[in-house]
């Protein structure tokens, strides 16, 4: 897998959709950021969103969504059920594929430092990245909450921030940025309105009243619903399972003699833990997780939306799409693959050390350029069937306009394809001419995928030109593609003579 590393901003805002979509629409603005989950409470007046990138991304994601933040929500007006001190309240970052609790932890202090200078947000980080060992617990850092922390920030010396001034932001208010293990937000829901009895049992089952080690857990009333919740954060699932937690919670809601009617999961749960709750509940024997089909399929090769011989089979089928553009993208992807291939059997190798520090940053962009044009895979079918969709528009000026707008943006596709391949042919070059000279021809393969990229996607670009009557448009765009396709050609014909001469 790529190097992977997952955000979780918590935003104090949980009432206006409009707000979070503009949100996560900031977040989401550069490719290669991917929106997985966000999920909205009334009664919290808080959003939850979840998103992945290359960790050579995550930064500049977060923080356009602390800037959009800051434009659109007020703490001076903001008012709900969850403890709260800042407009993007808490932002964790989670290692999920090749990186490091550390690696994460400098993301942490980048954005950090980047949301203090420029947003002028008092920030303290937390958990993993905790400056010290009194800031691990997120409850203490937000100790007081937004109106509490106002003058604490400003006259206790032990609540100073790590970045940003020592002042509340009054419209932003503060933030905690950390690094921490994947947690299950978990909340389950009693037949009572009598928020006393969900204080007492999130206390027998948080960890600072002798419950769980690692469980945090309030009490809360949730008025729409005319009920009382116990809302859950479980920050090590394998060593305080949800099903622990939840049989506790039926058995402490019987001595009160009210019942759970239900249930839920904020934002995502990893899989494990969602397998440990099954083999609890069905008592099955001999149980692992190899018996799950989609995993299963996916070991060998073959579960659906991910795997090359699915993909094959969908191309190889007589629908339209995946069609020629998805193959150009996912040969940009196969060209990056290589490319970052050959890096890492370079780096580590004492006769190349010279240019270790140059294939280590190679290798980085060639991930970050294989997960855009893998996902390009999946957008460029998209765009094709956002054309089929407007040619099902009754006749008249609402069609055509509509045509003619997905027809550009289906032009559009593929050319950020040739444009993201073309940088992958950019990557390949150096790593033939310094690269591990036993994997040579792998660097030359990747040159030939490359320009194939190009090349495949430029014919996408010039179909779908045809059917766009902005003729601006359609001259800017030919022309661009040419100029890529050129320079793609030129440059392919570099690296082939340098794998040539290597043989």
């Amino acid at each position: 897998m790529p190097k992977l590393v997952e955000c979780v901003p918590n935003f104090s805002e949980g009432r206006r959709p409009e707000v979070i979509d503009a949100i996560c629409e900031a977040i989401t603005a550069e490719d290669g950021v991917v929106l997985l989950d966000k999920e909205m409470d009334h009664d919290h007046n808080r959003a939850v969103v979840t998103f992945v990138c290359h960790p050579s991304k995550a930064v500049d994601a977060a923080f356009r969504g602390y800037q959009k933040a800051a434009e659109l929500i007020d703490m001076t007006t903001h008012s709900g059920e969850h403890p709260r001190m800042g407009a993007c309240d808490v932002c964790p970052f989670i290692p999920i594929s090749e990186v490091t609790i550390e690696d994460a932890v400098e993301l942490a202090n980048k954005l950090g430092q980047k949301v203090g200078d420029e947003l002028q947000i008092p920030v303290f980080l937390y958990e993993d990245a905790a400056s010290t060992p009194k800031r691990r617990n997120l409850a203490k850092v937000r100790k007081g909450q937004y109106e509490g922390m106002i003058d604490a920030i400003a006259n206790d010396p032990t609540r100073k921030p790590d970045y940003g001034p020592a002042k509340m932001n009054l419209k932003s208010g503060a933030t905690a940025i950390g690094v921490r293990f994947p947690l299950v937000a978990f909340n389950v829901y009693l037949d009572t309105n009598k928020k006393w009895i969900a204080d007492k049992i999130a206390d027998a089952v948080r960890s600072l009243r002798g419950g769980y080690r690692f469980c945090k857990a309030l009490g809360f009333e949730i008025k729409e619903r005319d009920q009382v919740q116990i809302s859950m954060n479980l920050v090590n699932y394998p060593k305080t399972p949800v099903f622990r937690v939840f049989e506790s919670i039926k058995a402490e809601a019987a001595r009160y003699g009210v019942n759970v009617t239900s249930s839920e999961i904020v934002g995502l749960i990893p899989n494990d833990a969602l397998l440990a709750v099954s083999d609890y509940y069905l008592r099955l024997e001999n149980f692992s997780d190899e018996q799950v089909l989609e995993n299963k399929l996916a070991a060998a090769g073959g579960a659906s939306g991910g795997d090359k011989e699915s993909f094959y089979d969908e191309v190889a089928s007589s629908s339209p799409a995946p069609g020629g553009g998805s193959v150009a993208a996912s040969a940009g992807a196969l060209a990056a693959a290589l490319a970052s291939m050959v890096c890492r059997l370079t780096v580590g190798k004492k006769q190349y050390a010279e240019v270790k520090d140059e294939m280590s940053t190679i290798r980085d962009k060639g991930d970050v350029l294989r997960a855009e044009l893998t996902q390009l895979v999946e957008t460029d079918c998209e765009a094709f069937n956002q054309v089929m969709e407007a040619f099902k528009l009754p006749a008249g000026d609402e069609r055509d306009q509509g045509v003619e707008a997905a027809n550009k943006h289906a032009a559009d596709v593929p050319l950020t394809v040739m444009k993201k391949s073309f940088q992958v042919l950019e990557l390949a070059k150096p790593v033939a001419a310094k690269g591990n000279e036993n994997s040579v021809t792998d660097a030359g393969v990747a040159g030939l995928m490359g320009l194939a990229a190009v090349e495949g996607a430029g014919y996408n670009v010039k179909i779908n030109l045809t059917g766009i009557n902005d003729s601006a448009f359609v001259e800017k765009t030919k022309a661009e593609a040419n100029e890529i396709i050129d320079k793609a050609r030129a440059l392919a014909k570099e690296i082939q003579e340098l794998v040539e001469a290597k043989l």
